[in-house]
């Protein structure tokens, strides 16, 4: 199916869903209504101005819009070896599992993370918006945050807004097991 009208078609069942006219989305979402009427019909692809004012109006992300329902589901449960892997061959040399592949419309990512001894985020911090969590499974693990620097043994956890500068070491004698877990959808 053509985007035009995978986004044509996701727009209108939503908008009907939620019990609107065209005319209350345009107010809602200060897009014209002649706009989100060729949208719905499949007649143009929005902006992602557009989409994200669209988007922000039923709480949703703009991936929302433009996955295939086939290809998503609001339900996802995976099995060890099921899962999307990511191997990192930068400086963290890990290997990541996603935990929500395949999830319709997520606002949040979780990962299953293997780090091998030694393996890092970098020498210069990271930061980017939303909120992160890490939940150590095994291994030692430290995580600086600001100036504040974090010893992680298993069984601990770290919340914190990521926008503050950050950066990781697997400082243990073997590898390290972490659930980290980004809020909006992003990848580490």
């Amino acid at each position: 199916m053509k985007i035009k009208k995978i986004v044509g078609k996701k727009l209108k069942a939503i908008r009907l869903k939620s019990d609107m006219t065209i005319q209350e989305l345009a107010e809602a979402s200060k897009v014209s209504s002649n706009m989100i009427s060729r949208i719905e019909r499949g007649l143009t692809i929005p902006s992602v101005e557009i989409l994200m004012k669209l988007a922000k109006v039923f709480d949703k992300s703009i991936n929302y819009f433009v996955e295939e329902v086939t290809t998503t589901h609001e339900i996802v449960h995976t099995h060890p070896g099921e899962r999307d892997t990511t191997v990192y061959e930068d400086e963290r040399n890990m290997l990541t599992e996603s935990l929500t592949s395949g999830l319709r419309d997520p606002q949040f990512t979780s990962f299953l993370c293997t780090i091998p001894k030694g393996g890092r985020s970098g020498e210069s911090q990271m930061y980017h918006p939303g909120d992160e969590l890490i939940y150590l499974l095994e291994g030692r693990l430290q995580v600086v945050v600001g100036r504040e620097v974090f010893l992680l043994h298993p069984g601990d956890s770290l919340s914190f807004k990521s926008h503050l500068p950050h950066r990781w070491i697997n400082v243990g004698d073997g590898e390290a097991k972490v659930i980290w877990t980004l809020s909006p959808f992003t990848t580490i």
